[in-house]
């Protein structure tokens, strides 16, 4: 089946985000042991936009930025090179110990040493996003929509991003927008929220198209039970995640394609990556394979960045999970947390594992 996208639009892709900063030591070194590091821009959502953006559709980020604040205008001029459109009031820092954007630490790992990560959200002016701040009717009802894709790390951020993501998936079904909901499950955002975050994100996936998530999403944040041990047997383990995603598909009948992805990790550089896709009644499983990894963070993103690329050019079905597989990979090879396909073609030759010098 195909999922059937409005035809008047003037964006293919639109993502509410937290905009921040990823600080980095440089050579794979640990953080605590550093004392050379390197800045990128950087947030899930528009991690997964990247894909879109850099083949060519139009994208839209809507976020929030602090006033006069050369963070913010490094995101913005970031957001600008990556060919995406943004939007967002511009918030008073109020002071010292004001608002800010967020700022994630993190090392790559290195070999037997795994990741480590930090964040640091203090502050952080992403939480303030506000509906009242952005005109629903003229982006989705006069620009026109093609996919809002929602992550559950805005959902959860704050009680007024929860309200947002609410108030966006409402507008985009509403007009016709089809909804990609990630469901992205943090323990410490769900904290002493439990009830209402299980309320809020039941009601986004009652209404979304497309379902993405791993085992532990699915159970916490939707309640639904999760697969059983299937042991070192890979095709049991892919036989209780088919179980899992069908059970997801019986409570949330609305959606049309659920996905999510198989990692194993052999060391921190290398890695088997998979993916299972159910869509409609068709099952499209790519068992893992062994990619080299320079940095892994991003590389679920870049699956679900190019699931939607694929679903957004109306290819068929079995070429999305295929798409999404390869631009994951693509992104842990990258020292950002998005990857940058050059083209289409570059895409595909990772999905063949043909890594030769093209002149």
């Amino acid at each position: 089946m195909k999922i059937e996208l409005r035809k008047n639009f003037r964006w293919s892709l639109v993502v509410p985000t937290s905009m921040g900063v990823r600080i980095t030591p440089v050579n794979s070194q640990p953080v605590h042991c550093s004392n050379m590091f390197m800045m990128h821009v950087s947030s899930a959502e528009s991690n997964v936009a990247s894909v879109s953006s850099f083949l060519g559709l139009p994208v839209k980020v809507l976020t929030t930025f602090v006033k006069d604040s050369p963070i913010a205008r490094m995101i913005k001029d970031n957001l600008a090179g990556r060919h995406m459109a943004y939007e967002g009031v511009e918030v008073d820092q109020g002071g010292p110990w004001g608002y800010r954007h967020q700022f994630n630490i993190a090392d790559a790992g290195y070999g037997s040493r795994g990741p480590r990560v930090q964040n640091d959200r203090a502050g952080e002016v992403g939480r303030t996003l506000n509906v009242k701040d952005f005109d629903l009717e003229r982006i989705f009802g006069q620009e026109g929509v093609q996919v809002l894709h929602l992550s559950g790390l805005i959902g959860a951020l704050s009680p007024e991003t929860s309200n947002f993501c609410l108030e966006l998936a409402r507008a985009a079904k509403k007009y016709g927008t089809r909804i990609s909901f990630d469901l992205n499950y943090r323990a410490s955002f769900w904290k002493n929220r439990e009830k209402e975050l299980a309320e809020t994100f039941s009601e986004i996936a009652s209404v979304s198209d497309i379902l993405v998530g791993n085992e532990e999403d699915f159970q916490l944040c939707l309640g639904i039970q999760g697969p059983e041990e299937g042991g070192k047997d890979l095709a049991a383990k892919i036989d209780s995640f088919k179980e899992m995603i069908t059970r997801v598909k019986k409570t949330y009948p609305g959606a049309s394609v659920f996905g999510t992805t198989l990692r194993q990790v052999i060391s921190t550089n290398e890695h088997l990556w998979g993916a299972i896709m159910l869509e409609g009644d068709n099952w499209h499983v790519v068992e893992p394979r062994e990619i080299h990894v320079l940095d892994r963070i991003g590389g679920g993103d870049g699956f679900v960045g190019g699931l939607l690329y694929g679903i957004l050019k109306g290819w068929e079905p079995e070429k999305w999970i295929q798409f999404g597989w390869a631009t994951g990979a693509l992104a842990t090879t990258v020292v950002t947390d998005y990857g940058e396909p050059a083209d289409e073609e570059q895409v595909w030759s990772i999905w063949k594992g043909n890594a030769r010098v093209r002149r």
